[in-house]
């Protein structure tokens, strides 16, 4: 049986990325997770911080938390309240966390780690990447350390944040843009490909009657922000943004990847944040970005269904 991956889970959660770390600690086969470290997004870092102790209680795990950056690097602070409310995880009946994060900042942790395990180590980033940034300004040899960083954000097309950037990008931009010319490996799992990945009624459904505890609120969490989907995108549910990046390490054939040259718009006006992808080769620019362009949907909610049902 082939070694689980090392994975550090960096993130903001925020529903969808709940939900995409109950499905890494439900497969323990593939992923071997060394620590959840947190960063500002959906909701400030106090309250992502904390959302990452309840999700490990909702996954039965064990695993160390950091806290990391609490705001952009340059830019100011955004959130997503209207998709994943004040607290960033609204359900009821959610345990309490079950332990709180490390004495150590997230940056230092993902810095040491990564230089004790050169090679093997990828890290699964769901939210803005200024953990990331700051891990490699910090120490620049670390790009050419990390196995890869797999990153839900940004698109080939249009935002979900403003009409050019996806959330992601839009949050800290200055971030993505050190990380996507880091020269690390850098697989993208953006908008043009997880708006392909939809939890309709039917598959909230099917999660609900998986008769756990971690169906019934991956249904609550998706139920939340259907509304949202379904009157601005007129899809017929929530995007599973964050979880398709996580089973993208798991089954990395889920999704047809086209190398591109990425990079993103930085300064402020009508495109700031936006993930500029090259996907026709105009420029002649090297690709530094693997970029998912296609989605075995089906495949991919069998998975996430199998996962979960597995949990308590």
């Amino acid at each position: 049986m082939p070694t689980p991956l090392p994975v550090i889970l960096d993130g903001d959660p925020g529903l969808d990325d709940a939900i995409a770390w109950l499905l890494a600690f439900a497969s323990p086969e593939e992923l071997d997770i060394l620590a959840l470290t947190t960063v500002h997004g959906n909701v400030g870092l106090d309250r992502t911080t904390r959302n990452a102790g309840v999700t490990l209680a909702l996954a039965g795990a064990d695993v160390p938390v950091y806290a990391g950056a609490d705001r952009p690097l340059l830019r100011s602070l955004a959130a997503a309240p209207e998709f994943h409310g004040e607290s960033g995880l609204p359900a009821a009946d959610l345990p309490e966390p079950s332990r709180g994060p490390e004495a150590e900042h997230a940056v230092n942790f993902i810095v040491q780690t990564v230089r004790e395990r050169p090679s093997e180590v990828t890290l699964v980033a769901t939210g803005p990447l200024t953990n990331v940034a700051l891990a490699f300004r910090l120490a620049p040899d670390l790009p050419g350390l990390l196995r890869e960083v797999i990153w839900m954000g940004g698109s080939t097309g249009e935002g979900n944040r403003t009409p050019a950037a996806e959330f992601n990008a839009f949050a800290d931009p200055h971030a993505a843009q050190i990380v996507l010319t880091s020269g690390a490996r850098v697989r993208m799992f953006g908008l043009n490909a997880t708006m392909q990945a939809i939890a309709t009624p039917e598959r909230v459904e099917r999660l609900r009657a998986l008769g756990n505890r971690a169906g019934a609120v991956s249904a609550a969490f998706l139920t939340f922000y259907a509304d949202v989907y379904r009157e601005r995108y007129g899809l017929s549910g929530g995007a599973l943004h964050d979880p398709l990046a996580v089973a993208a390490a798991i089954r990395p054939e889920l999704c047809r990847m086209q190398p591109m040259n990425v990079q993103v718009e930085t300064h402020e006006g009508l495109n700031f944040g936006r993930t500029v992808c090259d996907r026709y080769g105009v420029t002649e620019k090297p690709a530094n970005v693997e970029v998912a362009v296609e989605v075995d949907d089906g495949a991919f909610f069998e998975l996430l269904l199998e996962r979960i049902g597995r949990m308590g």
